[in-house]
């Protein structure tokens, strides 16, 4: 079966390089075939791939590296694609997948420019499965196959591990598609309203699952991780978050481009470097340049590969749209202070904000090369980027007031005003009862006038309360994405200014005071997993007659050789009490163990306003009745 799936990749290969030349020509019916014949192809061929790993084959290196006959049936069937090869596998699938989509879905009345469309898409994903076939194939067969494996790597064995690199692929290669329609549009010279209105809808398809994917593997390095924190400025938490800023500048600019006819230029050149962070992204997390616990470690000559795709892809796009933006123009002429303008701004910030987490996560390998051993962390995200987008954050309500064209500045003044209150009040508050830095109660405030800003915003629109809930779809799906994003700000700003921390050495018996929190270590106990051996500790908490059973434990998995932490989280409302094991030790002629014990306070409110925004994009992907404004 795997031969055969090998020779379907070979088969899928042909079609995508076909489907190239057929598109590009302009034959709309004949490539809508070839993208969902080589989908179709590639999807069988993906099939026997998880095949060999659900019967623990062996003879396949990929399984043999990645796998073992413990491991329980949904690692398994995960550990297809938690590898460099098998992760490579997935990404052509959902790249040929979009074809498909595209090949269904794409209707736009122009057949030339769809089948172009097509044909980019279908050259993408032929430089995807030359880069799987001949440099890093998932088929390669051992002469003599081991009777066991080595194991998935343990922290990749985790429910939230199984549905990330999914969703994240997902976000990722979506803005492939979109890179294809500004190049059949670049080819065309015709990026207009018509081609907005479709790069809107295929632009958020991709920006809703890299969202919700990004949120997955924050929230498994949180509670699998035993660091206590939600994000850490990690380069591959810094790769999947640069293509992410550009989408939402994207989203922001196609929408003029839509209305307006205005920002021709800018927003194909956006759609361009969303496809491009994507695949510097994938350089970063397979070049083994940048150490991360979410890297696939590989050598570097296959992320040369990568960056040669990157630089040939993007090349390739800057060249034809450096030949044709000359012609992008049009749209009626607008002042600096209107909704054209201020959104022109907004996408500035938001690239510059890229840009700096750009510098952050390369500037240590700059220094290498320059002979200099130099790391960049938190603080530098907190000098650099959060104030950027503290700027884009706080212009926001006010820019949705306002009117195309030309803004009425007159009531700016009760804008500013109720800002300064909103902020003002948090910030004394901030620094008075909640004992905050003052920055945070700021940050507090800003929460606040985004859901504020929203509500007001659907309200405006709505005129009468009767007609809340007659307003189009995409009106609400951006009520809702704004106000997720003041849930998302209130959350960071509670879990990092309110978070405790401290470290118990306990010995079986002994209690202790944490935050008001009342510890009991009641046991350790060695227990069995279907792969790994563990220490379970089981300790009580009590506070105010609430008691809660928390169960830590510390796995080693004899297979990889290679221990993990299962924190135990206890939920009191929106907020955490987090604890980790950690190790054994001798204080004072007695055994202890040690804890990591946190209380992360609103730390759920991250995750809700992330999953608000991902609804919202799903509504927004719908046109719905009536004009959105």
């Amino acid at each position: 079966m795997i031969e055969f799936g090998h020779f379907l990749a070979f088969i899928g290969f042909s079609l995508s390089a076909l489907l190239t030349y057929v598109g590009l020509k302009g034959d709309r019916r004949l490539a809508g075939f070839l993208a969902i014949a080589a989908f179709l192809v590639l999807f069988v061929s993906f099939l026997t791939i998880v095949r060999a790993f659900l019967i623990s084959d062996f003879s396949v290196a990929l399984v043999t590296n990645n796998s073992h006959t413990m491991k329980p049936f949904i690692y398994k069937f995960a550990g297809t694609w938690g590898n460099h090869e098998g992760s490579m596998a997935l990404w052509c699938l959902v790249m040929a997948g979009f074809g498909a989509a595209g090949a269904y879905w794409l209707r736009t009345g122009r057949e030339v420019f769809e089948a172009r469309t097509l044909g980019v898409q279908g050259l993408l994903t032929t430089g995807a499965l030359a880069y799987l076939l001949f440099a890093s194939s998932p088929f390669t067969r051992l002469d003599n196959p081991p009777l066991q494996g080595g194991d998935l790597n343990p922290l990749l064995q985790d429910p939230a591990l199984a549905a990330h690199p999914p969703m994240l692929y997902l976000g990722y290669v979506g803005y492939s598609f979109v890179f294809a329609l500004a190049a059949a549009g670049l080819i065309e010279g015709r990026i207009d309203q018509i081609w907005a209105r479709t790069a809107r809808r295929w632009a958020m398809a991709a920006f809703v699952p890299l969202t919700l994917g990004i949120a997955l593997g924050s929230y498994w390095a949180y509670y699998e991780l035993g660091w206590g924190g939600w994000w850490f400025w990690d380069p591959v938490e810094n790769a999947s978050l640069m293509p992410w800023l550009v989408g939402a500048a994207l989203l922001h600019s196609v929408i003029v481009t839509e209305k307006r006819g205005s920002f021709r230029a800018w927003t194909t050149l956006l759609a361009v470097m969303a496809f491009c962070f994507s695949i510097l992204g994938a350089f970063l997390v397979r070049s083994g340049l940048l150490t991360s616990v979410h890297a696939f470690a590989v050598d570097p000559l296959r992320g040369s590969l990568l960056l040669g795709g990157l630089l040939f892809y993007g090349g390739l796009a800057l060249a034809l749209f450096a030949a044709r933006a000359p012609s992008l123009k049009g749209g009626p002429e607008h002042l600096l202070i209107s909704r054209e303008g201020a959104l022109m701004g907004n996408n500035l910030v938001i690239f510059v904000a890229t840009l700096t987490v750009l510098l952050g996560t390369m500037f240590p390998l700059i220094a290498e090369a320059a002979g200099e051993v130099m790391s960049v962390g938190e603080p530098y995200f907190n000098l650099t980027f959060t104030p950027i987008m503290a700027i884009a954050l706080a212009v926001l309500p006010i820019v949705q007031a306002w009117s195309w064209g030309r803004a009425d500045v007159s009531s700016l003044w009760k804008w500013g005003a109720a800002f300064l209150l909103i902020v003002g009040v948090f910030a004394l508050f901030g620094v008075g009862p909640m004992n905050i830095p003052l920055l945070s109660g700021v940050g507090f405030g800003l929460g606040v006038w985004l859901i504020g800003g929203a509500i007001y915003e659907l309200a405006r629109r709505a005129k009468l309360p009767r007609r809340v809930f007659k307003l189009p779809k995409r009106v609400w799906g951006m009520t809702l994405a704004h106000a997720g994003l003041g849930v998302f700000v209130l959350g960071a700003v509670g879990e990092t200014s309110l978070r405790s921390h401290t470290t118990l050495a306990l010995e079986v018996g002994q209690s202790t005071e944490v935050a008001g929190w009342a510890f009991t270590l009641e046991d350790v106990d060695p227990i069995e997993g279907p792969n790994w051996y563990a220490d379970k500790a089981t300790l009580t908490a009590t506070r105010g007659g609430v008691e809660a059973l928390l169960q830590p434990e510390k796995r080693i998995y004899p297979a990889a050789r290679m221990p993990t932490t299962e924190t135990a989280i206890h939920k009191t409302g929106l907020s955490d009490l987090y604890v980790a094991i950690g190790d054994r030790r001798t204080v004072e002629g007695a055994p202890r163990w040690t804890f990591e014990v946190f209380v992360n306070p609103m730390i759920d409110l991250i995750y809700w306003g992330v999953l608000l925004i991902g609804i919202g994009g799903i509504l927004s992907m719908f046109p719905g009745r009536g004009k959105s404004g």
